[in-house]
């Protein structure tokens, strides 16, 4: 039960380093509050999930083509400054009331966040570089059902990280003035753009 938790732990340890996932959930949640927030860090998981199996059945190995690399920094790029523009252009659509949340439709926040897991260079490279890292240490010790076990335990962890962004999140609209939150959206819209023209700048240098 101690690794099973240890595990856990690891799973939240992997989700909360601040990255363009985590600030377009923040900003998802001000915007439309805790339950967009969630369902958008749900559809994040999925994506994490998808690479974890990727992983798990031993694709890994491809991620270090160069050519595979180029795709993923320009889908990356392309994703996030997309992203970005969009948070900033609505950043009018920032009100206290619940309005807002009656209009967006919970599977744009799932398709959103899966998208923006899926093309993140960062997840993909995160997930084949660290989970495999993990994967392969623990299979020198564990069983096939005990790794499945584990798997599902970091899982576990990330939706509790995933919980208290969408708190944290929903939150700030409580307590938060609008010209605050506008702030706060602002600048997780910025580091989404940052983010992206970091990954065209890896592009870049991979192709020239």
């Amino acid at each position: 039960m101690n690794s099973v938790f240890a595990y856990v732990f690891l799973g939240i340890s992997l989700a909360a380093p601040v990255g363009p996932v985590n600030a377009a959930q923040l900003n998802t949640g001000i915007k439309n509050g805790f339950s967009h927030a969630w369902i958008f860090g749900f559809g994040a998981l999925l994506g994490d999930i998808f690479y974890m199996a990727l992983v798990y059945f031993g694709v890994g190995q491809f991620i270090d083509s160069p050519y595979i690399k180029i795709l993923l920094w320009s889908f990356g790029c392309f994703v996030l400054i997309y992203t970005g523009i969009e948070s900033i252009l609505t950043l009018n659509s920032i009100k206290l009331s619940s309005d807002q949340e009656k209009r967006v439709r919970l599977r744009q926040s799932l398709s959103s966040g899966f998208l923006l897991s899926l093309l993140n260079p960062l997840t993909i490279l995160f997930w084949l570089g660290i989970f495999g890292s993990v994967l392969a240490e623990a299979s020198q010790n564990f069983t096939g059902n005990q790794l499945l076990l584990y798997s599902f335990a970091i899982i576990a962890g990330i939706i509790l990280w995933d919980t208290f962004m969408a708190f944290l999140s929903s939150g700030a609209r409580k307590f938060l003035s609008n010209k605050f939150l506008v702030i706060i959206s602002i600048i997780s819209s910025l580091s989404m753009l940052a983010f992206g023209i970091y990954f065209g700048i890896k592009a870049y240098q991979l192709i020239f």
